[in-house]
């Protein structure tokens, strides 16, 4: 679905490493890859350490210097380079991203939580509060806007997070592990929901390790493993290969239907 001329998200070759001690130097991300398209979902996985989050931190400004830097490569979103940007320059541009251990602020009320990220897009405090209601009823939490975000469960403060990321109104929307903890139906929810996000244009990028979510949700999936990628294209042929049937799933088959 994507390619380098309507990509909207670019990352080319890219390595990152990071410092461990005075001399040593680990490789966390090794000439990795992908494109990202206007409306795409793009699913991202790998086992556990294989550098999907580095290369979140990465495209979001976030690898600390030091220990890590970004020594190769090149991202590019709408076609300009933010290698070296700003975390929140990144954000004004358009790209926000969630969390997989989600920490709202626990005193502010959830429309407090969700204006913040509102914020970063409106000046006026009051189209912000407008913007912030608009968004927490889109992820189903409208009946709880006025309540503490301490008394939420882990799937509410999941969306919760959705929330902010979709409150600075970005046009492609990175979620690390958004499934992370929940149960089989609060899954199914947040599948859902992402979908619809979708379906309204918003672009994708979702990093992920419920490989039978990722499939039903993504048009184009990227395996990584030990920081490089072993393979990229529609879930239907990834969850066929044989690398990664070794690498990752450990097995030869997943009924994508069933997603």
């Amino acid at each position: 679905m994507s390619s380098d001329v309507d990509a909207l998200l670019t990352v080319e070759n890219l390595v990152v490493h990071f410092s461990v001690g005075r001399k040593s130097v680990v490789q966390a991300v090794s000439d990795i890859s992908f494109s990202v398209a206007e409306g795409e979902t793009l699913g991202i996985v790998g086992e556990s350490g294989c550098g999907k989050s580095v290369t979140a931190l990465s495209i979001m400004g976030l690898v600390p210097h030091p220990p890590g830097r970004i020594a190769g490569g090149e991202i590019r979103f709408d076609g300009v380079s933010i290698v070296g940007w700003r975390p929140h320059a990144i954000c004004q541009a358009g790209l926000a991203r969630t969390f997989q251990i989600v920490r709202p602020f626990p005193r502010l009320s959830v429309l407090g939580n969700v204006e913040v990220g509102a914020l970063a897009r409106h000046d006026d405090v009051q189209k912000a509060r407008e913007r912030a209601r608009a968004v927490i009823a889109q992820v189903g939490l409208g009946a709880k806007a006025d309540r503490p975000a301490v008394g939420l469960t882990l799937a509410e403060r999941k969306r919760l997070e959705l929330a902010r990321a979709l409150a600075t109104a970005p046009r492609l929307l990175l979620l690390d592990e958004v499934m992370a903890g929940l149960n089989a139906t609060e899954t199914a929810a947040i599948v859902e929901l992402i979908k619809r996000i979708n379906q309204n244009g918003m672009s994708i990028l979702l990093i992920e390790h419920n490989m039978r979510a990722v499939m039903s949700l993504s048009h184009r999936i990227v395996v990584l493993s030990f920081g490089e990628k072993i393979a990229e294209g529609p879930p239907a042929t990834v969850v066929n290969d044989p690398a990664v049937i070794q690498a990752y799933l450990g097995e030869p088959h997943v009924d994508a239907s069933r997603g």
